[in-house]
């Protein structure tokens, strides 16, 4: 049930786990002007059938991704 849920909301799914994983991977949570972002990499995902080798590629050439500090 939870699979053919997923399944019927890709988009709105696809969204949440990028946003999730932007998050994680800039150290910071998302802000109003993350969000031409986040809807970006959903667009890339969505011409590739939502794979996820997409969503990853498409979150590390996003600009909060290239811009992020180091923590160092």
């Amino acid at each position: 049930a939870l699979r053919r849920a997923l399944v019927a909301q890709k988009e709105q799914f696809v969204r949440t786990v990028a946003g999730k994983l932007l998050t994680y991977a800039i150290g910071r949570g998302l802000e109003h002007y993350d969000a031409p972002a986040v809807r970006s990499i959903v667009r890339a995902s969505a011409a590739d059938d939502y794979r996820w080798s997409s969503t990853i590629l498409a979150l590390v050439k996003s600009a909060p991704f290239r811009m992020r500090r180091s923590g160092s």
